[in-house]
Parts: C-alpha cells; structure tokens; sequence
C-alpha cells in the first residue's frame, strides 16, 4: 500500500531545490567510496549524488518508491533493503562488509526498533566505514506532522550518540543542523498541521541562505535536524 502522506511529503520537498542542496553540501564531505543509501525515497538527495558522480546504490522499502526510482535514475543500481527483515542475514548478506559509506537521511526515526537497523548498517559497511545518519531533533517538536509521517521518535545529539555508541560505532562528528527550521516546525505543531505545505517549504527554499548563515552564527548547536558521522569500529 502506497504511503500517500510520505509521497506527498517527498514531493514537495523535492521542489525545495536550495534546501537540498544545502543538505548535500552538508553531508557530501563524509561520503565516500562505494555508497549505500538506505531509504532513498524518491531520490531527492540520490539525484545531488548521481550528478556529482558517486558511486552510490540506492535502496527502499516502499515498491512505489523503487519503482519511481529505476523511472528516474536509469543505469544506477536500485535494491529493496528492509533493515529489520526476519530474514535479513540471508536475504542481504551479499552486501556485508562491502561499502566505504552507508547514507541513513530521515529514515531511524521511522523504525521501532532503532537497535536492530543500526547494527544492521554495520554489516554492510566495510572495517572503519562510514555511517553518515540524518535524524529529525528534539522530542518537544514531535507533532501531528510527525504522526502523519509514521515517526516514532526525535532525537538530540546525546541521545543519537548512545543509539549508535553501543553498537560499536565510535562517534566522530555530530552537530545540528537548520537551526531556522525550528521555528517553520513550532508554526506547523502550533496549527495543527499534519503535512508539509507546498507554499510554506517553498518559501523556505528562498530563505536558505538567510537560513546557512544563521547555522553558522549558532555553531550548529541546535538545529531541527540531527547530524552524525560514525566509524565502524572493531
């Protein structure tokens, strides 16, 4: 069954060319290698990837979203990977230990059982990968929004780092990031909104430089999004 308010979702977002630009500039210094991206969606971030040449794969679980994907980006690489499979050793084992980077961009939050899907990661990473995760920040923004898109959780960057800390990552970097977006998320929590609206995100579009310069003047201590880059450890 087709997820209709995470499609919606994506969709506009996709329109938001200068914030996914930004988040690519953002997270593209620590991806290198052979890519695995787990829950491209749509492919808005996926196509910033492929036009600058990575070597990436890209994976989902939702069949619609596969299905657009191989429409949209023809030639790459395109898998169904459910990181919580009863049968993930078998099904997937011919991916272990073979990526330099695996991409985990707004997909934790939507699984129930964070444990499993990040030690699952590791497996596909090779000795000393890179695990680059993307996460939406703090549990006073979770709304009607947030149930909408089937979240279970927000993060911080603490409590991200114990997450992944425990299964033998070792934490090299983690920060926030779109610090201004707390603000259009309060807006949308306060009204009651259960979706992203096309001619709000789209007007955040144009303040995205207004938006990069004030993640730069709060050191990226706060932000509505999570970042962090983890080593696979021994």
């Amino acid at each position: 069954m087709k997820d209709e308010r995470g499609y919606q979702t994506l969709e506009v977002i996709a329109k938001a060319d200068k914030f996914n630009q930004w988040m690519f500039e953002t997270i593209s210094p620590y991806c290198h290698g052979n890519i695995l991206e787990i829950g491209s969606g749509i492919g808005n971030i996926s196509r910033l990837f492929i036009q600058k040449g990575y070597s990436i794969i890209l994976s989902d679980t939702d069949e619609h979203y596969i299905e657009q994907l191989k429409t949209s980006f023809r030639g790459i690489n395109i898998v169904s990977i459910d990181l919580i499979d009863e049968d993930f050793q078998k099904k997937y084992n011919r991916f272990f230990q073979t990526f330099d980077t695996v991409i985990f961009l707004n997909v934790l939050e939507h699984i129930n059982n964070e444990d499993e899907a990040i030690e699952n990661c590791r497996q596909f990473l090779k000795p000393g990968g890179a695990l680059v995760i993307l996460v939406p920040a703090y549990s006073f923004l979770f709304s009607k929004m947030d149930k909408e898109l089937h979240h279970y959780r927000r993060y911080t960057a603490k409590t991200l780092s114990k997450v992944v800390s425990k299964k033998k990552f070792i934490v090299r970097k983690v920060f926030y990031f779109n610090a201004m977006g707390i603000f259009a998320w309060m807006y949308g929590k306060l009204f009651g909104m259960d979706s992203i609206p096309s001619k709000e995100m789209n007007l955040f579009n144009n303040l995205v430089p207004l938006a990069k310069f004030i993640d730069k003047i709060v050191f990226k201590k706060a932000g509505l999004s999570v970042i962090m880059v983890a080593q696979k450890g021994p």
